[in-house]
């Protein structure tokens, strides 16, 4: 037997929008749903049909192939759920009716991971590159060790809840839907401590303050995570510890800049030795190395120095440094100072052969003025 259209399912136009579609399935869903309809095997295949197309037309991708190629477009990433299979796409849809579908919880026995925890650490551009190992202190919640993590008091024990017999979870009805959800009372552990334990007042857990350390690895960049497992918060009932998720953040450096690999500086030089050119010492994370500045330099000169980057902690060789020169303008200049710069510019350039840059600059600025008078 064909499919029928999903739009006609739902009873929507195609180019209904996500509000509307999803409106749309809350209303036959709500109308042929099993619990309203015992027995009617006509509904529960109408509420079938309606709870594949809701998952077809509510997914962007699944709805573009639909749209293109109909239910063979879609039937090769396996169909919809099926009858066994709505739980999920129906938590959704009606999860602000009852507060949530009846999977939350973990069941009877309510062990749970801990809480994962995030620590942020400051680095110096020279201990990342090069790896070192710090020292942290956390706040963290560890098991109490007075009572083992029940909460109890010593010679007592958790008893049966009260409100879900033990069971952790509670079926609400309301209206023509029975919907199980998580215990109120006991938060899904479905035991009640009648005696809590004097140290952590039924929690379980004590806060304490933890030291660690932390190895971090040469070549860490900002943003990288270092994981330590187990270093989280403690298990709820027996349940494992979460994960410490250390996260890498750089201080400024008073010479470099980073950028992956590659670092980058800024040289400021006299207008002498950029027009005469010079030799001059730079700096690097291994030392001083000698860099030549040739005759003639203009201020964002890029010079690279090839392997005197860093490594990533990914792996492969060091990247370069690039050093940008900056020509510094003298100041606090001497009578004999001004009086030779005022010879030097007397005797200097008078066909724009020493300036080409002001030169072109010019011409470009009289040609754009002529072109607006013409």
């Amino acid at each position: 037997m064909s499919k029928k259209d999903y739009y006609e399912v739902l009873g929507v136009a195609r180019d209904a929008s996500e509000a509307d579609i999803k409106k749309a399935y809350r209303r036959v869903a709500m109308k042929h749903h099993p619990d309203r309809n015992a027995g009617n095997k006509e509904s529960e295949e109408l509420f079938k049909q309606a709870n594949e197309a809701f998952e077809v037309l509510s997914d962007p991708d699944k709805r573009a192939r639909y749209d293109q190629y109909g239910h063979a477009g879609v039937n090769q990433q396996g169909g919809a759920h099926g009858a066994g299979d709505f739980g999920d796409i129906f938590s959704d849809i009606f999860g602000d009716i009852f507060g949530g579908g009846g999977r939350a919880g973990g069941g009877r026995s309510g062990v749970r991971k801990g809480s994962d925890l995030r620590y942020n650490l400051e680095l110096n551009l020279e201990d990342a590159v090069k790896g070192t190992t710090v020292k942290i202190r956390i706040p963290t919640a560890v098991t109490c060790d007075t009572c083992d993590g029940t909460g109890a008091k010593k010679g007592s024990a958790p008893v049966d809840c009260s409100t879900c017999n033990g069971l952790g979870q509670v079926r609400m009805q309301q209206g023509f839907f029975s919907v199980q959800q998580t215990c109120p009372r006991c938060h899904g552990s479905g035991k009640q401590i009648k005696d809590p334990c004097n140290s952590c007042h039924g929690r379980g857990q004590v806060e304490e303050q933890k030291t660690l350390s932390v190895k971090v690895p040469a070549g860490v960049d900002e943003g990288d995570r270092i994981r330590l497992t187990g270093e989280g918060q403690a298990g709820v009932n027996g349940g494992p510890p979460g994960d410490l998720y250390v996260q890498i953040h750089m201080r400024p450096h008073k010479i470099f800049v980073r950028e992956g690999r590659d670092l980058h500086c800024e040289i400021p030089i006299s207008f002498v030795d950029a027009a005469l050119g010079g030799e001059l010492e730079v700096p690097t994370l291994d030392g001083r190395v000698k860099l030549k500045i040739p005759a003639e330099t203009q201020t964002g000169k890029l010079f690279r120095l090839r392997g005197k980057g860093v490594s990533s902690v990914r792996g492969g060789g060091p990247g370069d440094l690039l050093c940008r020169v900056v020509v510094e303008t003298p100041v606090k200049l001497t009578r004999r100072q001004k009086e030779l710069l005022q010879e030097f510019q007397t005797i200097g350039d008078t066909e724009g052969q020493q300036s080409p840059k002001k030169t072109s600059w010019f011409d470009g600025v009289k040609k754009f003025v002529d072109d607006l008078r013409a």
